[in-house]
């Protein structure tokens, strides 16, 4: 995953979300009732990366995201269909967290990359990875 960008969706001009700081925002929680806070991001896939082999804006793979969500201990509170449906290229989430220095941590992969990197294989079955953010 690449080109990671700040993206403000028409929504955060609605009463609902607060503006605690550039590109965060405070609302209410779409699977509880209780506040959290919200960023969205846009980014593009890179099908040439491990993990990312058939990443689209329709299909985000699961190896890059889930890793996202693990360091920064954040989750995908919206995943704005109609946008990654008509991109090519850029794809565009929304993540969320109740602790606001969640949020803070993950905004610091704008203008990097964030990808699955292999492990020196062992004779092990399944494939080892880690996260690496440059």
């Amino acid at each position: 995953m690449k080109n990671f960008r700040n993206y403000t969706p028409e929504k955060y001009g609605k009463s609902e979300f607060q503006e605690i700081e550039e590109g965060i925002y405070k609302t209410k929680s779409p699977y509880a009732d209780k506040e959290i806070f919200v960023t969205s991001l846009s980014f593009e896939m890179e099908p040439e990366c491990f993990g990312e082999e058939d990443a689209s804006p329709r299909n985000l793979t699961q190896i890059p995201i889930e890793g996202i969500l693990d360091e920064f201990s954040v989750y995908v509170t919206d995943f704005y269909e109609e946008l990654n449906e008509t991109s090519e290229t850029v794809c565009y989430q929304e993540f969320g967290s109740s602790h606001l220095s969640d949020i803070q941590r993950l905004r610091t992969v704008i203008g990097k990359r964030f990808y699955a990197a292999l492990c020196d294989e062992e004779e092990d079955e399944e494939e080892e990875y880690t996260m690496v953010m440059e």
